[in-house]
């Protein structure tokens, strides 16, 4: 597929579930979030199973009150569920949309 017809193919599944196939056959599932002429930005789901999560490692402690800024010393966010991936239009050779269960 030229690069023309993935970056339209990419265009009309911005913000939907898709699997993509690149060149060498494998296989990645995402949201697109963002095409431009050269590459598509996906959200790419976390497999926590599978990750060496460094974020297991730091030990938080609930910290000193009263310092007027909110969440001075307090533990983080909790976990990511998403990455982000840049692909380059030219590695992509198909596009179909997932459902979302």
């Amino acid at each position: 597929m030229t690069d023309k017809t993935m970056y339209d193919q990419c265009n009309e599944h911005i913000h939907l579930y898709v699997l993509i196939q690149m060149n060498d056959g494998s296989q990645i599932d995402g949201i697109v979030t963002d095409v431009d002429q050269e590459n598509v930005h996906l959200a790419v789901p976390i497999d926590y199973s599978q990750e060496n999560n460094s974020y297991d490692h730091r030990v938080f402690w609930p910290g000193y009150g009263g310092f007027g800024y909110p969440g001075f010393g307090y533990p983080g966010y909790g976990r990511r569920r998403f990455n982000r991936l840049i692909l380059p239009l030219a590695a992509l050779t198909a596009i179909s949309v997932l459902p979302w269960y």
